[in-house]
C-alpha cells in the first residue's frame, strides 16, 4: 500500500479512467464522479477516459460525459477499439479488408488507420475484429467464425466477462467472443485491459509522465497498471468489492482504494507498520493464527487499507482464503 501524504491527485499528471462502474453505470453519473473529475481538471491533471468497451466512438462517448457534467472531447478518450485497430493495422497490409463483428466505435476506428470495414467472410478479410454491440447478430458472429476459420487473424477488442450497468452485471465481450473462439478453434488476441495494446495507446494520445489508473476491476484496471508499472486505484463503486480487494492476487493489488472518485481528492492517510500490527488512521489491522482481525472505528476504506496490508504481507504471493477474512467485513460494515 501507498504511503505517500498529502492529496491523493497531486502525485499524478494524467489520470487514466475506466468509465464503466467508475464515471458512470449506464445512462446515469456514478455519484461524486463529475464533481470529483471537474476539481481534477481545474487543478491541471489531464483527464483521460480509458474504456474496455468498444460499442461507442470517442464522439459519441465525449457527447454521454458533457451531458453528465464532465467537459469531455473526442481526443480525452481512449477505447479497446482504437487499441484493436492500431494492433491490426499493425500486422495487415494497409487498405486490408476487416471482418467487423461489433458496432460503429470499431468501424471507425479501423477507417481512422486505413483499413476497409467489412462484414462478410466473403470479402477474404486480413483479420476479424469483435467488440460488444446491443445489436450483434447471430449472422455476423457467423461471419466472424467462417473468416477466422479461413485464416482471418482474430482480435477482440477486451476480454470481459462481464460489464457492469445500472440493472447489473450483463455479458461482455468477453463472454461473447466465446462463440467464434470455440466455433472456429482460435483464440483471439486481446487487445483491451488487462493487456499492454490498449495502455500502449493511452500513453500514444496522452504523452503522460506520471499517470494513475483509476478502475473498478481487479482483473482489467489493476491487473493492466500491474503490468504496465504504473500507480493505480480501485473505486468501489462497480465490480469489485472490499472481499475481493483481501483475496487478491498479488497482481491483482491496487495502489491505492476510495470509495469513489472523490478520494481523489482526500489526503492520503499512511498505512504504517508497527509492532501491534498495521494501522491507518482509526483502524490496527492484524494477522493471527492464519485469521485477519480489525479494530478500530472511522473511515471504512482506512479499515480495508489496514486489512489489506496484513493480510497481503501474511500470504505474500498467495492469497487469502475468504473463510479467513470475511469477518473483517463485519467490522467494515459489508
Amino acid at each position: 500500500m501507498s504511503e505517500t501524504t498529502g492529496v491523493l491527485v497531486d502525485a499524478y499528471d494524467t489520470l487514466l479512467l475506466d468509465l464503466d462502474g467508475v464515471v458512470y453505470l449506464g445512462k446515469h453519473a456514478v455519484p461524486q464522479a463529475p464533481e470529483a473529475l471537474v476539481k481534477a481538471r481545474d487543478l491541471g491533471v489531464r483527464l483521460a477516459f480509458v474504456t474496455n468497451n468498444a460499442s461507442r466512438t470517442p464522439g459519441a462517448i465525449a457527447q454521454h460525459l458533457s451531458h453528465l457534467g464532465i467537459p469531455a472531447a473526442p481526443q480525452d478518450v481512449v477505447t479497446s477499439a482504437q487499441a484493436a485497430a492500431r494492433l491490426v493495422a499493425e500486422h495487415v497490409p494497409p487498405g486490408s479488408a476487416v471482418l467487423v463483428v461489433g458496432g460503429m466505435g470499431l468501424r471507425l476506428a479501423l477507417r481512422e488507420h486505413g483499413l476497409r470495414p467489412v462484414t462478410t467472410a466473403l470479402d477474404a478479410p486480413a483479420a476479424v475484429v469483435q467488440g460488444i454491440a446491443d445489436n450483434l447478430s447471430y449472422g455476423l458472429l457467423c461471419e466472424g467464425a467462417l473468416a477466422v476459420r479461413q485464416g482471418a487473424w482474430f482480435v477482440a477488442a477486451n476480454g470481459d466477462t462481464t460489464m457492469p450497468t445500472g440493472r447489473g452485471e450483463q455479458p461482455g465481450n468477453g463472454s461473447m467472443s466465446r462463440v467464434i473462439a470455440t466455433a472456429a478453434g482460435v483464440e483471439p488476441v486481446v487487445a483491451g485491459k488487462p493487456e499492454p495494446p490498449l495502455h500502449r495507446e493511452s500513453m500514444i494520445r496522452t504523452r503522460a509522465e506520471r499517470p494513475l489508473i483509476v478502475g473498478d476491476r481487479l482483473d482489467t484496471d489493476i491487473e493492466g497498471a500491474t503490468r504496465a508499472g504504473v500507480d493505480s486505484l480501485l473505486v468501489l463503486t462497480g465490480v469489485a468489492t472490499p472481499l475481493d480487494v483481501l483475496t487478491a492476487a498479488p497482481h491483482h493489488r491496487p495502489t491505492h482504494i476510495a470509495a469513489d472518485l472523490s478520494g481523489l481528492h482526500a489526503p492520503v492517510v499512511p498505512v504504517r507498520r508497527g509492532s501491534g500490527g498495521w494501522t491507518c488512521g482509526g483502524w490496527t489491522a492484524v494477522w493471527q493464527n492464519g485469521e485477519l482481525a480489525l479494530t478500530g472505528e472511522g473511515d471504512p476504506v482506512e479499515g480495508l487499507r489496514a486489512a489489506c496490508a496484513a493480510t497481503w504481507e501474511a500470504v505474500g504471493d498467495g492469497q487469502a482464503d475468504e473463510g479467513a477474512v470475511k469477518a473483517t467485513l463485519a467490522a467494515l460494515g459489508r
